[in-house]
């Protein structure tokens, strides 16, 4: 079975309820709803 990493989102997020990931050369926008929900947007 493959292992993967696991990251909580407590920890890429801290006390930010939005941050930016930058992948292959694009940014990407992940956001914590009102609701407490992930939403990631380019």
């Amino acid at each position: 079975m493959v292992q993967r990493r696991r990251i909580s989102s407590q920890a890429l997020m801290g006390n930010d309820r939005e941050v930016e990931i930058e992948h292959a050369g694009q940014l990407y926008r992940l956001r914590v709803t009102s609701l407490g929900k992930l939403i990631l947007t380019k």
